[in-house]
């Protein structure tokens, strides 16, 4: 393993945050080609660690657990993990920790490296939305952190207002979709997106194919599609809808170019929704969970929107359809009442492109470049917080 360089440990637990991780991982590699990454992530992190002369643990297979069940099943998992991790950044202190989103995890190891007097900086890249369910953590999170990168204009002031220092790198996301040109649409499209997530599928799906049902039932010449996020879960898929005898068209690993073709598309909330809109497709949003996750969310969340595009323009730009609001003729409904007003179609894309100018589609550089350049200049600037 090299020693020269600056060493750098960057953490991420979900698919998203790997994706987001390797981007400022090589972002950084061309500011400074000898900085050597640890940590853990996924295989795309894993891969660009092992180039930069380091090693970083691929655990994203069971740390991407979702919900407060999975949480609860998988604690003596994490409680291993936490503390392994803790031991190996003390023992060799990087000159950074780079938290990439994964709040419930990354939130706790950053307040644990200050209580254990680690002398090394603490980055957030892809701020945990804290501000929707728990903002008494941020006077915490400013203590604990050096700097924090933020992918929403609005979250720089909130940050900054607890008087830590904050970026606003612009959304990853938003700068690879928005400029590639979206073909025109097949008017006689659906497309229906039930999460990444198997869990997600189970619990969303089911709902979906419902409305599908109604959808052909009222204009049968309708094409509707599904887009799986792996083939495994297309196969779930294709069984869910021959038990319900639904006819549609299922296929994996091509959501973003279903999103350019279809004249609207239902989604399940989540990072898929801000592709939706990055990539200009009329769309409702879905979501149903385990009712005690349910439960438990509806207690602590402080925003009036679940869906981001809401959130940014402070509106409902997009409906709506959440736990037992999220009924197959309710889909269905809105799923045709924007097919067939050209009119609704038109206004929700112009809506959705607005909302996409304010995280930094527009700019010349990446949001990882900019993340990077951030990085870069906490670290030379003099030595962080050691409480």
């Amino acid at each position: 393993m090299s020693t020269g360089g600056r060493h750098l440990a960057i953490i991420a637990g979900e698919a998203s945050g790997d994706t987001h991780g390797v981007a400022l991982m090589r972002s950084l590699r061309q500011l400074d080609p000898a900085i050597r990454f640890t940590g853990k992530g996924g295989p795309k992190m894993a891969s660009e660690a092992f180039d930069s002369g380091g090693s970083l643990d691929n655990w994203i297979a069971e740390a991407g657990v979702l919900g407060l069940w999975d949480v609860l099943r998988h604690y003596g998992y994490f409680k291993k993990k936490f503390a392994l991790l803790l031991d190996e950044l003390a023992s060799e202190p990087p000159e950074t920790v780079i938290l990439v989103d994964y709040p419930g995890f990354n939130v706790r190891l950053a307040k644990a490296i200050r209580k254990r007097k680690i002398p090394t900086k603490i980055i957030y890249y892809i701020s945990p939305q804290v501000w929707a369910w728990n903002r008494r953590r941020i006077p915490e999170m400013a203590r604990a952190l050096d700097l924090m990168i933020c992918i929403f204009p609005f979250e720089q002031e909130i940050y900054e207002s607890s008087g830590l220092p904050t970026v606003f790198a612009g959304h990853p996301m938003v700068g690879e979709l928005h400029a590639v040109p979206t073909a025109k649409r097949d008017a006689t499209l659906i497309a229906l997106f039930p999460g990444s997530r198997e869990r997600e599928v189970r619990k969303i799906f089911p709902t979906m194919l419902g409305a599908a049902r109604l959808i052909l039932k009222s204009r049968p010449e309708i094409r509707i599609e599904a887009a799986a996020a792996t083939p495994a879960h297309a196969e779930l898929m294709r069984a869910m809808a021959s038990e319900q005898n639904v006819q549609i068209t299922i296929t994996s690993g091509n959501s973003k170019d279903l999103m350019r073709q279809a004249a609207v598309g239902l989604v399940c909330s989540g990072t898929a929704t801000l592709e939706a809109a990055c990539l200009g497709l009329p769309y409702a949003l879905v979501y149903r969970v385990a009712t005690l996750t349910y439960e438990v969310g509806i207690r602590v969340i402080r925003v009036p929107y679940l869906g981001i595009v809401n959130i940014l323009a402070n509106r409902p730009v997009v409906r709506e359809f959440i736990q037992h609001n999220a009924t197959p003729p309710a889909l269905a409904d809105e799923a045709l009442r924007l097919l067939n007003s050209t009119d609704a179609q038109e206004r929700l894309a112009a809506d959705l492109a607005s909302v996409v100018t304010l995280l930094g589609g527009r700019s010349e550089r990446s949001a990882s470049e900019r993340a990077a350049d951030a990085v870069i200049e906490c670290l030379d600037k003099p030595s962080g917080k050691v409480h």
